[in-house]
């Protein structure tokens, strides 16, 4: 066996061990997404909505307890974490198309 084969099969080594750790990584949270995914819709339509703004107003004039944990009436919680959403998944479609297409199945 050759100096060359020895290195690459070194290389190779290490980036099945690095691929099976992110795959298992993201096999793990997208498991836990998909967990969650009914709720966060939930969530998303409760923003758009009147029972929303009900309870936005309700806090704005002091009828929400002060010490109730309540970052989802703060317009930009919310707002950010749709739009980061949004962001992610695009950003997973643009990865599972570069890998069909660098990879044919």
């Amino acid at each position: 066996m050759s100096k060359v084969q020895i290195e690459r099969i070194k290389k190779m080594e290490s980036y099945l061990d690095e691929s099976a750790a992110a795959v298992a990584e993201l096999s793990e949270a997208l498991d836990k997404y998909e967990k969650i995914q009914s709720k966060y819709y939930k969530l998303e339509n409760y923003y758009g909505s009147s029972k929303w703004m009900d309870d936005f107003e309700a806090d704005e004039a002091g009828k929400i307890p002060a010490d109730l944990k309540k970052g989802v009436l703060s317009e930009d919680a919310v707002y950010d974490l749709l739009t980061y959403h949004r962001e992610l998944m695009a950003r997973m479609q643009k990865a599972v198309l570069r890998s069909m297409e660098e990879k044919e199945f």
